[in-house]
């Protein structure tokens, strides 16, 4: 599962650039659809993180820190059905994976985007 950064090379003392950063996990959730069918999906779950500028080290985020941030709050959800944990379906799920990671992405970077892509490329996302 990876970690990227975008925008041009830039001097260690300039902030004018946004930079990003993003990790990618698996995720296997059951929900029931509006028909009342049950439908169980695998995510790759995206949390992409930005701010101005790089820290001292050159980076966005230590990505090893969200890894562990992310699969700390996956694990209980793999295999689970969204409703048992209050959750109305993958909308609900991003919003609450957003709102949970939010406090571990140390300022001045922030959480840019909650991403779910299902297996057949449909992907939804959230901005905090």
């Amino acid at each position: 599962m990876g970690h990227w950064m975008s925008g041009p090379p830039m001097p260690h003392s300039s902030t004018s650039h946004t930079f990003q950063a993003a990790v990618e996990r698996p995720l296997s959730v059951v929900f029931r659809t509006a028909h009342g069918a049950w439908e169980g999906h695998d995510y790759r779950v995206e949390v992409i993180t930005s701010r101005q500028g790089l820290d001292g080290f050159d980076v966005v985020v230590d990505f090893r820190d969200l890894e562990a941030a992310m699969d700390a709050l996956l694990a209980p959800l793999q295999g689970r059905l969204l409703s048992d944990l209050g959750l109305a379906g993958p909308l609900a799920l991003a919003q609450r994976l957003a709102a949970d990671l939010a406090p571990t992405v140390p300022a001045p970077a922030r959480i840019e985007e909650v991403a779910l892509t299902d297996g057949r490329g449909r992907r939804l996302a959230v901005r905090p």
